[in-house]
C-alpha cells in the first residue's frame, strides 16, 4: 500500500464527490438541485477504491497507468451524470471515446487488432439485447460499451458486460423489493457498465500488466 496509491484514491474520492454533486447542479434544465445523501458518499467510497485499485495493483508504464486513472476520471462524471440525470451526454462520452481510440495502438495489456474486433463485437452484442430488452439500453450505453471494449479486450469487456448484468438484476430486484421501483421504472444501465469494468480491470491481472509475446519471451531464454 504505496503512498502514491492511497493519494491517488482519496484525490478520487473527493472526484466522486465533486462528481455527484455537479449531476445535481448542472446543466441548469437537468439539475434536481438535490441536496448531499448516500450517494455521494458511495460514490466517493468507489471512485477512490477503484483509483487506488488501479494505482496499487497496476505493474503498466506510469503512463499507461495514468491513461488508466484518466479514463477512470471519465468514467466517474459519467456514472454521476446517467445515476442523476439517466443520460449519458456526449460532453463525456466524445473525450472518453478519443480516450480509449488513441489509447489502442499503445495499450501494453491488449493488442489493438483485438480491441477493435472486441469493440465492435461487444456493441453487436449489447445492441442485439438492447432489442430484446425494449428500453434496458440506451445509446450512450452503446457508445459507453464500444469504448470500453477498446480498453479491456475481449477477455475483459465480455465479462464486464455479465458483470453489469448481473449487478444491475440485482439491484433492481431489491429496489423492486423494496418497493422504490416499479416494473416499468428505467433503471440506468451505464453505472452498471462501468462497475464491471472497473471489476475486471481490477480483478483480471492481465489487464494491469504488460503483455509480453511468447516468441520474445523465447529468445529472451535463448
Amino acid at each position: 500500500m504505496t503512498g502514491t496509491s492511497i493519494a491517488v484514491g482519496a484525490a478520487f474520492a473527493l472526484l466522486g464527490v465533486a462528481a455527484e454533486r455537479l449531476a445535481a447542479v448542472w446543466p441548469p434544465d437537468e439539475a434536481s438541485r438535490r441536496g448531499p445523501g448516500p450517494r455521494t458518499l458511495l460514490l466517493g467510497v468507489a471512485a477512490g477504491a477503484a483509483a487506488w485499485g488501479i494505482a496499487a495493483r497496476s505493474t503498466l508504464p506510469w503512463w499507461a497507468t495514468a491513461t488508466h486513472l484518466a479514463i477512470l476520471a471519465i468514467l466517474v462524471f459519467l456514472t454521476a451524470t446517467d445515476l442523476e440525470q439517466r443520460r449519458l451526454p456526449h460532453l463525456l462520452l466524445d473525450p472518453l471515446i478519443v480516450a480509449c481510440v488513441v489509447f489502442v495502438p499503445f495499450n501494453p495489456a491488449v493488442s489493438p487488432l483485438d480491441a477493435i474486433i472486441v469493440s465492435v463485437g461487444a456493441l453487436a452484442m449489447l445492441g442485439l439485447l438492447g432489442l430484446v430488452i425494449r428500453g434496458g439500453v440506451a445509446m450512450g450505453d452503446l457508445y459507453l460499451v464500444g469504448a470500453l471494449g477498446l480498453l479491456l479486450g475481449w477477455q475483459g469487456i465480455f465479462a464486464a458486460i455479465f458483470v453489469a448484468a448481473v449487478l444491475a438484476s440485482v439491484v433492481s430486484l431489491g429496489l423492486l423489493a423494496v418497493r422504490r421501483v416499479g416494473m416499468k421504472s428505467y433503471i440506468p444501465f451505464g453505472p452498471f457498465l462501468v462497475a464491471g469494468s472497473v471489476l475486471t480491470l481490477l480483478r483480471d491481472e492481465r489487464l494491469l500488466r504488460e503483455a509480453v509475446d511468447a516468441a520474445g519471451r523465447l529468445l529472451t531464454i535463448r
